[in-house]
């Protein structure tokens, strides 16, 4: 019998669920493994809540329109151009 609060057969259930062969040497390691995990999860339940900040505000800013780069200042830099469009590789 194991001391880990994690049962063997639950470990393979899991494994049976997920579909993952385990080996039998395993399933003991996994449990302690998923009895860690869990314990890590009660950790979680001692941190304190925190209230959230009303006063939160959006701090993006507005969409303002700007100037941007021609089509030929756009294309100036690229490697291949055609028609006024960037020319690349085919992707297949």
């Amino acid at each position: 019998m194991s001391d880990s609060p994690v049962d063997p057969d639950e470990v393979r259930h899991v494994a049976d669920l997920a579909r993952v062969d385990l080996a039998d040497e395993d399933v003991d390691r996994f449990a302690e493994q998923f009895a860690d995990i869990l314990g890590y999860f009660e950790t979680l339940d001692e941190v304190p809540e925190v209230d959230r900040d009303a006063d939160l505000v959006n701090v993006m800013r507005p969409d303002e329109v700007r100037e941007g780069l021609t089509q030929a200042e756009a294309l100036d830099n690229a490697a291949e151009t055609d028609d006024g469009h960037f020319e690349g590789p085919n992707v297949s």
